[in-house]
């Protein structure tokens, strides 16, 4: 008995003992992040971002990231390739609203995973996040990377005319010569335009002595701008109706007639497309030229393009159209592909990569932090290189009214769709007798047919 009772406390004792033993350790999860979309593959910036990726597989044994850097010209035919083969990475960025749109319906709805895991969209601008709300998608991405526009304007310009610098704070009037406070409007803006443009003869373009063949200044350029983006300064607008069907918000009609007139009219303000195409226009860059009153800027042409010869310059409030302010929005961010097996893992990653480590990593890209926390750093270290007159308020006041739906948003056959609406900007902006309302027809209908052949190929 003694022996069986011995025999029966061992097999437990073992029992035990094999219980308590380690187990092998459970695979990591590997989350793969894809780059090339949008910036990001430089050489120089390669290395601090496989950093960051070293960094954060050092600090998890659950979690580990695989990164894949791909060239812009062959990412987006690379990623098709791997959505096809049922190899589809994990994690997209940063990339553009416009640089998204080849894979429109691939992005997962981030709102689950917001409220599961407690994440505070309080800390952006609510606009921003709504920015990233797709009607039949939900929340597609977390604001990151902004670009917001303003109006650029050249003071010395400004000055030599006798004309008060547009108003900083948006919603404030512009106050004209004789003192008048008006409404800083699309209105205004022309007025006040057409008091810069000048010809040979030193005539502003509203004095009848005003000679419209010899322009030497003007007083505002929509460069580096869409037929979208063009109509967005007037309202946010969609041409893609919900119903799928093409449509011209009544905005864009008006915006699309005020540009025409403003190039072609009787007192023109504006360069045509021949005119800003030539090097004494500076080949599209008109502004840094030093012959342009005013123009829709975004952040991004600051340390891009604005050139040396403008060098004492401003920036502004937007305009507002009918009461309301839109000021068109550019953003890079991170996506996660809808096919992940791995949702919660690759939003702690994007996390990581957009709040935890996201100062760095816009340091590489280039673009304001949307999280309003960080916004203060990111300006001290912008700004060292520029006036110290300019109100940098401006930008981030600019992110409450960026424009949703956004001007880059996808369309039904986007390349064909996108460049049919670009084929309309140059036409509006180079022929002088436009039949204006007829070629908004013939767009629309141009449009539908294109959304018509997408939608008998799905």
């Amino acid at each position: 008995m003694f022996g069986k009772r011995v025999g029966v406390l061992l097999v437990v004792a073992l029992f035990v003992a094999l219980s308590v033993l380690p187990t092998s350790a459970q695979e990591p999860v590997i989350i793969r992040w894809f780059v090339g979309l949008g910036t990001g593959i430089n050489p120089d910036q390669i290395p601090p971002q496989e950093q960051i990726v070293a960094d954060f597989n050092a600090s998890r044994s659950d979690i580990q990231i695989e990164v894949q850097f791909v060239e812009t010209g062959a990412a987006i035919d690379t990623l098709s390739t791997l959505i096809a083969s049922g190899s589809a990475p994990d994690l997209i960025g940063p990339v553009g609203v416009e640089g998204s749109n080849a894979f429109a319906d691939a992005w997962l709805d981030l709102q689950p995973l917001v409220d599961s895991s407690g994440f505070d969209l309080a800390q952006f601008d609510s606009q921003t996040v709504d920015f990233y709300r797709i009607p039949g998608q939900g929340l597609v991405g977390l604001p990151f990377g902004v670009f917001p526009s303003f109006i650029g304007y050249n003071k010395a310009i400004f000055d030599e005319a006798g004309l008060n610098y547009p108003p900083v704070e948006f919603g404030a009037p512009y106050v004209m010569p004789d003192g008048t406070e008006v409404e800083w409007n699309m209105d205004t803006l022309a007025e006040v335009a057409r008091m810069l443009t000048v010809d040979a003869n030193g005539y502003a373009a509203n004095e009848p002595e005003f000679d419209a063949a010899s322009i030497e200044q003007y007083g505002f350029s929509t460069q580096f701008n869409s037929g979208r983006g063009m109509g967005t300064l007037f309202s946010a607008g969609n041409i893609l109706a919900e119903d799928g069907t093409a449509q011209i918000p009544d905005a864009w009609r008006t915006a699309w007639a005020f540009y025409h007139d403003g190039i072609f009219g009787e007192q023109p303000f504006m360069p045509s497309e021949i005119v800003v195409s030539t090097d004494e226009w500076g080949n599209g860059n008109s502004f840094q030229t030093g012959k342009i009153g005013m123009f829709n800027m975004h952040l991004w042409y600051i340390p891009c393009c604005l050139g040396t010869i403008v060098e004492n310059w401003g920036i502004a409030a937007v305009p507002s159209y009918e009461g309301n302010t839109t000021a068109k929005l550019h953003a890079d961010n991170f996506r996660i592909m809808g096919t992940t097996a791995h949702p919660e893992e690759t939003f702690e990653v994007l996390l990581y990569l957009t709040t935890e480590r996201g100062g760095e990593l816009l340091q590489i890209y280039g673009g304001m932090p949307a999280r309003e926390a960080d916004q203060a750093a990111f300006f001290e270290t912008f700004t060292a290189n520029y006036p110290d007159d300019i109100t940098w308020d401006v930008v981030t006041s600019a992110l409450s009214y960026a424009d949703v739906p956004s001007h880059e948003g996808n369309l039904p056959n986007f390349p064909e769709s996108n460049a049919r609406i670009a084929q309309f900007k140059s036409l509006l902006e180079s022929t002088s007798d436009l039949d204006l309302d007829a070629e908004i027809e013939t767009l629309r209908a141009d449009l539908q047919a294109i959304f018509d052949r997408a939608a008998a190929s799905s």
